[in-house]
């Protein structure tokens, strides 16, 4: 199948499979994908809120099983957090949810994975933070199930956010009642068993950060835990290698201040992108990120800021190689290629809009997108379609020999058989394969010019039909 890929035409992936559970995918195809505006993603699958028994979804983050590979969103609702399996991206299964510690629901719900557990705190009155193995998902028999915490950290009441440094083993609680809302430091080396660390107050609440082993341009700090932290008005930047002895390294002031929310580094830690959550709101601009160079940190400067195409409000951003996926609210998920970061110049390549209503300024769409599966899938969670997975329309994309008309395939779409002829040649081997690359009939010798195949057994869906090796046809199967 590998083959087949050239890029040149977006794989229309079209599904009719329906369940209680899930809509199956739909191509984005003259900038829709169904009822949502899109340009370069296609909708691979939804599940919506009432399948998992929530009136709002959150925040989102994901795992993937080290054992086989297998890939699980995590979705955090209002009641609860949700894991979803997505081995089958066509078909995701909704394992399950564990419920929130407290009876109160709010808002807010965040999680982070560190060594295959998943640590989850509220802004729940009493909801401290709650640990959970997530190997358990390898082993639910009878899904949906409701799931029970693995350890429970009450030393904290509420806490708006969590970062994690994968290289330490260190949580940090954010927003929480300690600390003057400052990071709480949590070792979570030992998964069921966190241990709190101290906390730093010098810089008051903190809303979100970034937690990092720092491998920048700044030789000064080379090594050295870093917090790079959103504190409602500024940027911090905090050296927490030595949690008894915290220090601020810098705080960064920029124009038009509203609600300094969330940011991140790019790869090399040599920028970091800003959204400030309501200066679309207050100052009716468009999406707005800053840009700042942290090439010397004790000295941070402005880089630039980039406009959006919309005046939707932006949420949180996240950078994955020279992509920049920002979860634009209303505006949906908005991809923005940065690699030319360095002379000023980041230009949106793509989007997702599952927020079909508007483009406005507020609170309304995507909360979160998860950017970071191998396999190249997106998580979208929306606040009101639920969970949704995307994915960019290029990397499904394949050379269909339809066009040329080497190969004809009738009916098409079928249920039940299809005819498959090579014009002006004989057929000496015949594949199928699904769309996650898998062979599901492969012939030799067949060495006729017309061939009939069933594909009653065929699960509905899209699948590829080469002949003799050469590029695949698009088929449709319901």
């Amino acid at each position: 199948m590998a083959n087949t890929i050239a890029m040149k035409i977006s794989l229309q992936l079209l599904f009719t499979f329906l369940t209680v559970s899930a809509f199956a995918q739909t191509p984005c195809t003259n900038g829709m994908a169904g009822s949502f505006e899109c340009n370069g993603y296609d909708l691979i699958s939804q599940i919506p809120l009432s399948t998992m028994n929530s009136v709002k979804a959150n925040d989102s983050w994901g795992w993937t099983d080290p054992l086989d590979g297998k890939e699980y969103a995590i979705v955090c609702l209002n009641e609860a957090t949700a894991f979803i399996d997505i081995s089958d991206p066509i078909n995701p299964i909704y394992l399950g949810q564990l419920p929130g510690q407290s009876t109160q629901h709010t808002t807010w719900r965040d999680a982070k994975t560190y060594n295959n557990y998943a640590f989850i705190v509220s802004e729940d009155n009493g909801h401290g933070m709650q640990v959970f193995d997530l190997t358990r998902l390898r082993n639910v028999v009878n899904p949906p199930e409701i799931f029970t915490n693995d350890a429970w950290y009450d030393e904290i009441g509420s806490s708006h956010n969590i970062a994690i440094n994968q290289d330490t083993g260190y949580a940090y609680l954010l927003g929480t009642t300690t600390f003057s809302g400052g990071p709480h430091f949590v070792n979570i080396q030992d998964p069921l068993n966190p241990t709190p660390a101290g906390g730093y107050a010098a810089d008051g609440y903190s809303h979100d950060a970034y937690a990092v082993t720092y491998n920048g341009p700044d030789t000064d700090y080379t090594g050295r835990e870093l917090l790079f932290s959103s504190n409602e008005n500024e940027v911090v930047i905090e050296d927490v290698t030595d949690k008894t002895n915290v220090t601020t390294i810098s705080t960064i002031a920029y124009s038009n201040v509203s609600y300094t929310h969330q940011g991140w580094l790019t790869e090399d830690h040599r920028y970091f992108l800003l959204g400030d959550e309501t200066d679309e709101l207050d100052f009716g601009i468009n999406s707005r990120t800053i840009i700042f160079d942290f090439e010397d940190l004790d000295n941070p400067q402005f880089h630039f800021e980039y406009s959006g195409p919309t005046g939707a409000t932006d949420h949180n951003g996240y950078v994955k190689g020279d992509q920049f996926f920002l979860a634009n609210n209303a505006a949906g998920l908005r991809v923005v290629d940065i690699s030319d970061i360095e002379n000023q110049n980041i230009a949106e390549e793509g989007f997702f809009d599952s927020f079909p209503a508007n483009n406005n300024a507020g609170f309304n769409g995507s909360w979160n997108i998860y950017p970071y599966f191998e396999s190249g899938h997106i998580v979208v969670s929306d606040r009101a379609e639920g969970f949704l997975l995307v994915r960019s329309s290029e990397i499904f994309s394949i050379e269909d020999n339809a066009l040329n008309n080497q190969v004809s395939i009738a009916p098409n779409p079928a249920s039940t058989e299809i005819t498959v002829q090579l014009n002006n040649d004989t057929i000496n081997t015949l594949q199928i394969t699904d769309v996650l690359g898998k062979t599901v009939l492969s012939m030799n010798n067949v060495n006729v010019a017309s061939k009939n195949i069933d594909i009653a057994v065929l699960s509905t869906g899209m699948y590829f039909v080469s002949v003799n090796n050469l590029p695949a046809t698009k088929i449709f199967k319901n």
